[in-house]
């Protein structure tokens, strides 16, 4: 796939301290369907670094500070296992994969919405420490953590740039010029690399570094150095909270907006605090985590094909472009998974930014905080989508 320019430029980097806001008074819980009274905020969450802000937000008591009372978190090790609670409601918050929200909402027909981006980057193609280029991944297995995901996206970009077709699941051997995919839960991947189960494996951090750490893997690519500065998992919340309680909705957005800024600034920090030397909310240790965080990509020459970049491993950013999420739908079609499509081409990719993103939430917290800037993005609100496998 040749590279593809979408949408408007982006701009340098900035930054502020996060500040609070007086709260306003909330609605009663009751004028949402999910809501109760005296009951924790409930946020769902993987073990990845996709989830820091919503984390962040707990531990520097930013939920507190605008007025939602206290958060309950509650860790899921799988996607599917992470959005059979969100549509049972026995959460009201979680981060999702991008792709995995347009299928939640025009397959499942399950009426979620999405209210912020929750990270940018994040990602990376890990393989074992002999694959030295995309070729070698022929007649092997590689490992997605869903087929809606930017992974599988991004996987089958780089898989067709290389001449390669994929296979989706199954068992046996495949062809020199196919690579079979299977889906595993992040957790699972390192380990099934290690153990020669699978060749490599796409997925969020810190799972990638901790397949160096650990020395059974290598980076191949970084999704950020294919897709620049791409969505992976947004902030996802029930539509009937959204219209029921919008002020509600309005301090959920705001804290985790507020958790980005402190995350950009605070990078080694934060990396303790998540860790299980903090607290513990990722079960990894800090150094695994500081390689994740570290400001920029440094050591990866031979690995970066779009150095002038200046990608960052992982880094936050929360306003929604409808830029991205179009590109995104148009991407999907090209990208195959297992179940029923045909959802995929009835969708009008500019109709899906708009219904599916409830984007003025994030812009009006961007702009209380201090405006774009502060995420070193620009005023217009607008930006350039780069995709160059």
């Amino acid at each position: 796939m040749g590279g593809m320019l979408l949408g408007w430029g982006i701009g340098g980097l900035s930054g502020c301290l996060p500040r609070a806001i007086s709260p306003s008074p909330l609605e009663s819980p009751a004028s949402a369907p999910g809501l109760q009274p005296g009951r924790p905020l409930r946020i769902g969450y993987l073990p990845i670094t996709d989830a820091s802000p919503l984390l962040a937000a707990e531990a520097l008591g930013f939920y507190r500070e605008e007025g939602l009372g206290s958060a309950e978190l509650r860790l899921f090790r799988s996607w599917a296992q992470l959005m059979e609670a969100f549509q049972a409601r026995q959460v009201d918050v979680i981060h999702l994969l991008m792709p995995a929200a347009i299928w939640l909402r025009y397959s499942r027909r399950f009426p979620a919405r999405v209210v912020a981006w929750n990270h940018v980057n994040g990602s990376a193609l890990t393989v074992r420490p002999e694959i030295q280029q995309l070729k070698d991944l022929g007649g092997q297995t590689v490992a997605v953590p869903f087929w809606y995901s930017i992974h599988n996206v991004i996987l089958q970009m780089l898989l067709r740039k290389a001449g390669l077709r994929p296979v989706l699941g199954g068992e046996g051997k495949v062809g020199a010029e196919e690579v079979r995919l299977i889906v595993l839960p992040p957790p699972e991947m390192p380990p099934a690399l290690a153990s020669g189960r699978i060749a490599g494996f796409i997925v969020a951090e810190p799972f990638n570094a901790l397949a160096e750490v650990q020395q059974v893997g290598r980076v191949l690519r970084f999704t950020g150095d294919v897709w620049k500065e791409h969505a992976c998992c947004v902030v996802v919340m029930h539509e009937a909270d959204l219209e029921g309680a919008p002020v509600w909705a309005r301090g959920v957005v705001r804290a985790v907006v507020r958790a980005q800024v402190w995350l950009r600034q605070n990078r080694r920090e934060a990396a303790r605090l998540l860790s299980r030397a903090g607290r513990a909310y990722l079960p990894h240790p800090p150094e695994v985590l500081e390689r994740v965080f570290a400001a920029h990509l440094s050591g990866y020459e031979g690995v970066l094909q779009h150095p002038e970049w200046s990608p960052m491993r992982i880094d936050f950013q929360p306003f929604p472009y409808p830029s991205f999420t179009e590109a995104l739908v148009s991407a999907l079609r090209e990208t195959e998974v297992e179940g029923e499509t045909g959802f995929l081409g009835a969708l009008d990719a500019a109709d899906v930014a708009r219904d599916l993103v409830l984007e003025e939430l994030a812009r009006r917290a961007v702009e209380e905080l201090g405006g774009p800037g502060i995420f070193g993005q620009p005023a217009t609100w607008r930006r350039q989508e780069r995709i160059e496998p």
